[in-house]
């Protein structure tokens, strides 16, 4: 990409690798590439996201008046793929990601002054509460309720599949507040202590032996009131809003990573013959798929620029960006062999050197944990209906 930057992109690409190169250590890059889920464990993920936070880059999307950078978005784009490039740990997005956009949006200015300062600084981890045991990719069929009391709300029901619940000392919730009508006219968007009476968090063990995914049950629970973010059963707007953040951003910089990490494991692995020529083959094809991401990723990117709305992008990056991790990640067991049948969960806080090649662990946990992409954030067969609906409107 450094021949399409121009020199102050060039200057700000090597800002951003010097800092990483002093700031990143060798244990944050060994819990980086070790990272086969989504974003990586609590306690390396965290801890990277102050030290970004000391350099006033942990939260660059945000507007520049609450802690954003300002950035270009060719420099966001350079940003991500250096991070990628470096091995940095991938951060949780459901804090700065997710709700923050919404609290910005449509929270109160003592709700920003709440919730804001504490997610920019690591002092807040939040979980997302939106899945239910009946209620996943048609999420209008949610049923978890709150019937309001006062000054507060009483929340009984369920939430699952909720990442690093674990972790959170925070949750944003959809919650059901009024029956009747179209289901999606009775929800509303809650934000609340996890430590809060009544709430319990059950593992789910994922088919990788990981431990990211929860069950989280609400036995009258009471929240505040003042948590609602916006209007009583207004809810939707709200998590139609967070969807398009939970689903947009650039998927090229991490699938590239992956795709360096891979041509290293095949020149590691020692091949020869017809499997080596194969594989390479493939390889070279997920390249050229790679390369084709990146350039829609930057017409996007100049799509912004020029202030155009994102209308179906984000749905079309989903479906393509997590379909070809799905495509990387069945090359790598192919390039394990043999050592990708070996189980050895990644997120068991393992230090130093591994029993067996570390990119081999990685590809088989990998490929457990992918399995899913396709399926969180809106099911890509849902995406697919989302983009038939958009270009057969136009």
């Amino acid at each position: 990409m450094s021949g399409a930057l121009n020199d102050e992109e060039l200057r700000f690409r090597d800002e951003v690798r010097d800092f990483l190169a002093r700031e990143l250590t060798p244990e944050l890059r060994q819990a980086g590439r070790r990272c086969s889920g989504i974003f990586t464990e609590y306690h390396d993920g965290n801890r990277w996201h102050r030290i970004l936070a000391r350099r006033g880059w942990s939260v660059p999307h945000w507007p520049v008046e609450h802690g954003g950078t300002g950035w270009t978005p060719v420099q966001h784009h350079i940003f991500a793929s250096e991070l990628a490039a470096a091995d940095a740990p991938p951060r949780a997005p459901m804090g700065p990601g997710m709700v923050a956009p919404v609290i910005i949006a449509f929270g109160t200015p003592e709700q920003q002054q709440r919730w804001l300062p504490a997610i920019r600084n690591g002092d807040d981890y939040w979980c997302q509460g939106y899945s239910e045991p009946g209620a996943g990719s048609d999420l209008a069929a949610l049923q978890c309720r709150a019937v309001r009391e006062g000054d507060d709300y009483v929340i009984n029901g369920t939430k699952i599949w909720t990442t690093h619940a674990q972790y959170a000392d925070r949750m944003f919730c959809l919650v059901r507040t009024a029956t009747g009508g179209k289901p999606q006219a009775g929800i509303s968007f809650l934000c609340f202590d996890m430590d809060t009476p009544g709430i319990t968090v059950r593992p789910i063990i994922s088919i990788s032996g990981d431990h990211e995914l929860n069950q989280v049950f609400f036995d009258n629970v009471r929240v505040p009131v003042a948590g609602r973010i916006g209007e009583e059963n207004q809810g939707w707007t709200i998590a139609k809003y967070l969807l398009q953040h939970e689903r947009g951003g650039s998927y090229a910089p991490q699938l590239r990573a992956r795709l360096r990490r891979q041509r290293r494991a095949l020149a590691q692995a020692n091949l020869r013959g017809a499997e080596a020529g194969d594989l390479a083959l493939k390889l070279a094809d997920l390249e050229c798929a790679v390369d084709a991401m990146e350039a829609m990723d930057m017409a996007a990117l100049r799509a912004q620029v020029r202030g155009e709305p994102r209308g179906i992008r984000p749905s079309m990056g989903k479906t393509l960006g997590t379909e070809l991790r799905q495509r990387l990640d069945e090359l790598a067991v192919e390039i394990a062999g043999q050592y990708a049948a070996v189980g050895l969960p990644l997120d068991d806080r393992l230090d130093g050197p591994l029993p067996l090649p570390e990119d081999a662990v990685y590809a088989m946990s990998a490929y457990l944990n992918d399995r899913a992409a396709t399926i969180y954030a809106g099911t890509n067969e849902v995406q697919r209906n989302l983009i038939a609906a958009h270009l057969l409107a136009n």
